[in-house]
């Protein structure tokens, strides 16, 4: 137990003593890790929020079916409330229908209204909610061919272009991802390769002594993940502020505001996976430019 405690000691001392040799090159690292994590988060958070979105959306769009004339909503509504992607079923009357028209209008005389008329125009209508918004384009077909439905409405554009935002901005998100991932690694190998020339010396007599490249490099690969956690814990910590502000900022907007912001929020699970995510990948990127870095001096 002591000898681990021995190798881990000298680990973390030379981690840190290479880390003071890096200089102004440590914090080009770091920076560039910070902006690349940064990005990295804001992307996946806004596909998870733009996701939250479509079904915040799914959950409140509703389709109006409209009956033939003569047709009972309430008749029709068991069958339909059989169908998998329907959650909830309204049903509205032709006179209830007609009584809501006539108050829009604002005419006080409903009987005289209806008489001129010669009758209720309308007929009686269903307002189906769907499961996801996914499934509101195959609900919509389904309802279309009961008999006795003479129409089916429902709002779909707003949704088909968050969906298509949501992958355009992944594919986005994935090539600026890609190339600040590249240039983290560049950055990063540089700095490594640096400060393995400064100490160039120890490292030799080390090699003299016996020492192995593992342990010789080791703490060199440490210093390219410790750049990628503090570079994580940068743009978590930045990520935290701005969702701050954003929460106090939205307690002051209308009703309709509120609406998208509780469709933004995350769950949960992802506010635990999304921190996971940028740690994980910056020490990836560390350990991948750091390995980069010591691999050429490794092999000599």
């Amino acid at each position: 137990m002591l000898k681990v405690f021995t190798k881990a000691d000298y680990l973390m001392r030379e981690t840190l003593l290479g880390l003071r040799r890096g200089g102004w090159m440590n914090w080009a690292a770091v920076s560039t890790m910070t902006v690349l994590l940064f990005l990295f988060g804001v992307s996946l958070q806004s596909t998870w929020q733009l996701e939250g979105l479509l079904n915040q959306f799914g959950s409140q769009l509703e389709v109006s079916v409209y009956l033939d004339s003569g047709f009972d909503a309430t008749v029709l509504a068991p069958k339909i409330d059989q169908l998998p992607e329907a959650i909830a079923i309204e049903t509205v009357s032709k006179e209830v229908a007609w009584e809501n028209l006539v108050k829009e209008l604002g005419i006080s005389d409903i009987a005289g209204a209806t008489e001129q008329l010669n009758g209720n125009p309308l007929v009686d209508e269903l307002k189906v909610k769907a499961r996801s918004s996914a499934e509101v384009p195959a609900l919509a077909a389904k309802l279309a061919q009961i008999q006795g439905v003479d129409e089916v409405l429902y709002v779909t554009e707003a949704v088909q272009r968050l969906a298509q935002l949501n992958e355009g901005l992944r594919w986005i998100s994935l090539f600026v991802i890609i190339i600040l991932s590249l240039t983290a690694i560049a950055v990063i190998t540089t700095t490594i390769r640096l400060i393995v020339m400064a100490r160039r010396r120890e490292i030799e007599v080390m090699q003299l002594v016996g020492a192995t490249s593992a342990w010789i490099y080791l703490p060199f690969i440490l210093q390219g993940a410790t750049f990628g956690l503090i570079g994580a814990g940068f743009a978590w910590g930045l990520m935290l502020s701005i969702h701050r502000f954003l929460e106090k900022f939205a307690t002051q907007q209308p009703d309709f505001i509120q609406f998208l912001i509780n469709g933004l929020q995350l769950s949960a699970r992802q506010n635990m996976l999304l921190p996971v995510a940028l740690f994980a990948l910056g020490s990836v990127v560390g350990l991948m430019g750091s390995l980069l870095a010591v691999r050429k001096f490794a092999l000599r």
